[in-house]
C-alpha cells in the first residue's frame, strides 16, 4: 500500500511538473528562433534567389519574410523553385538596406512581411499611448482626409506590431485612421515584472488605452483588428461595457477562441499528448500556482471562451487558415455556426495567422468588401 501510495505521489509530482514547464514556456518573453540557414546565394537574369532547405513552410505558397540575426530582412516572391529532394529556392523581391545576402546566414521564416509601415508604403508616426502598464510606443497612420473611424492592430503572441501591418493596408484602403500598438511584455511596450504574458487578460487594458487615445483625438467608433491572442483582446474589449459601443466591428485573423483548447493543441504541435494541455490550466487558473511560475495574478480562462459565450454583439469577420495547426480553425467554425447572423468566415488553405501571406489580395479585398457592408463609414 504505502508503495501504491508512493507511485501515486510520483505521477502526481511529474503531472504538476509538467504543467508547469508547459505554463513557463507558453507565457516566457517571446524570443526569434534562427533555425535556418542560407544554403546558397544565387543569380540570373530576373535578379537574387536564396536556396533555403525544404520545409513545409519555406516551400508553402505565397509571399514571406526571412528575417536575420541583426535585424535585417528580405521578402521573398510566392515563386517556390526546385533544387532537389531537400532544398528549394525562393526569389528575393526586397531587401533591408545596406544587406548583403551571403551563404550560412543563419535566418529566420515569417510571415510578417513589413518591417515598417514605411515598407508597406504607409506614411506612419510615431506616438506613445499611455496604459496603465506605462508608455507604449505606436505607429499613427492618418488617410487622406480626417476620418471618424479608426482602426486599432493588435497583433498576437511572441509576434511584434510589424505583424499587423498587413491588415493596416485593408483599413488605409477604407479611408480609416490606424493605430499600431505595442503592449506590455511583447518587447517594444512596458516591461511588467519578469516580463510574462498572461494571455490578453492584462494586455487588454493597453489596448483599451488605446481606444481611449482614438476617442480622444477625434475618433467617433472604431474596428479592432486582432491577430491570434490579439484576437483574444479585442474580443474582451468588445465585450466590457466602457469600450462595447464605441466597437463598430471585429476583424479577426487566426483568433484564440478558447484558450484550453489552443493550448492542447500547441502540446500536441510540440509532440505532446493533448491532455498535457490540461495540466497547464491550474497552474495558469488558480492565484498561488500562477505567483509560482512568475505571472502577475491568475488569469480567468473561461472568459476567453467565445465558443461559449454568448455576449458577442459586434459584427464579426474571422479569416483562418485550414492548415493551423497552433489554433484550431474548428474553433472559428463553431462560432461562426453558431452566430451566422453575426460573424462571417474567410477561409484560407494556410498556416496560423498566414492567411495573407498565401494570398494577400484575396485577404486585402474580404476584409475591404466586409468592412464596406458591415460597418458605416
Amino acid at each position: 500500500m504505502r508503495q501504491v501510495a508512493l507511485g501515486a505521489g510520483l505521477v502526481a509530482a511529474g503531472a504538476l511538473g509538467v504543467g508547469w514547464a508547459i505554463t513557463r514556456r507558453l507565457t516566457a518573453p517571446s524570443t526569434r528562433r534562427y533555425n535556418l540557414t542560407v544554403r546558397e546565394v544565387e543569380n540570373d537574369g530576373d535578379g537574387r534567389l536564396i536556396v533555403l532547405d525544404r520545409t513545409h513552410l519555406t516551400a508553402a505558397e505565397g509571399v514571406y519574410n526571412l528575417w536575420f540575426e541583426d535585424g535585417a530582412w528580405v521578402q521573398l516572391s510566392a515563386d517556390v523553385l526546385d533544387r532537389g529532394p531537400t532544398l528549394i529556392a525562393r526569389r528575393v523581391t526586397k531587401t533591408a538596406l545596406g544587406l548583403t545576402l551571403r551563404a550560412g546566414d543563419r535566418v529566420s521564416w515569417s510571415g510578417i512581411y513589413y518591417a515598417t509601415p514605411n515598407d508597406a508604403g504607409l506614411h506612419a508616426h510615431d506616438i506613445t499611448i499611455d496604459t496603465p502598464a506605462g508608455p507604449a510606443p505606436a505607429w499613427r497612420i492618418d488617410g487622406d482626409r480626417p476620418t471618424s473611424m479608426w482602426a486599432i492592430h493588435i497583433h498576437g503572441l511572441g509576434s511584434v506590431r510589424a505583424g499587423t501591418l498587413r491588415g493596416v493596408l485593408a483599413a488605409t484602403e477604407r479611408g480609416y485612421t490606424s493605430l499600431v500598438i505595442s503592449y506590455r511584455a511583447d518587447g517594444e511596450g512596458p516591461r511588467v515584472g519578469d516580463g510574462r504574458s498572461t494571455l490578453g487578460f492584462t494586455e487588454a487594458d493597453d489596448a483599451a488605452a488605446a481606444i481611449e487615445y482614438a476617442m480622444r483625438h477625434g475618433a467617433r467608433q472604431v474596428v479592432l483588428f486582432g491577430w491570434s491572442m490579439g484576437a483574444a483582446i479585442a474580443l474582451q474589449l468588445a465585450h466590457h461595457p466602457s469600450y462595447r459601443r464605441s466597437i463598430a466591428g471585429l476583424v479577426l485573423d487566426s483568433p484564440v477562441l478558447d484558450w484550453t483548447e489552443v493550448i492542447k493543441a500547441n502540446c500536441v504541435r510540440s509532440g505532446l499528448p493533448a491532455a498535457a494541455g490540461s495540466l497547464a490550466i491550474p497552474w495558469l487558473t488558480l492565484r498561488p500556482l500562477a505567483h509560482m511560475v512568475g505571472m502577475p495574478d491568475r488569469i480567468p480562462l473561461r472568459s476567453f471562451d467565445w465558443t461559449v459565450r454568448a455576449e458577442l454583439t459586434a459584427p464579426t469577420l474571422i479569416l483562418h487558415g485550414t492548415h493551423d495547426d497552433s489554433v484550431p480553425i474548428r474553433l472559428s467554425q463553431a462560432l461562426r455556426d453558431s452566430r451566422p447572423s453575426l460573424v462571417s468566415l474567410e477561409v484560407f488553405e494556410a498556416g496560423h495567422t498566414l492567411s495573407w501571406n498565401t494570398d494577400p489580395d484575396r485577404w486585402q479585398s474580404a476584409v475591404i468588401a466586409w468592412l464596406a457592408a458591415h460597418v458605416p463609414s
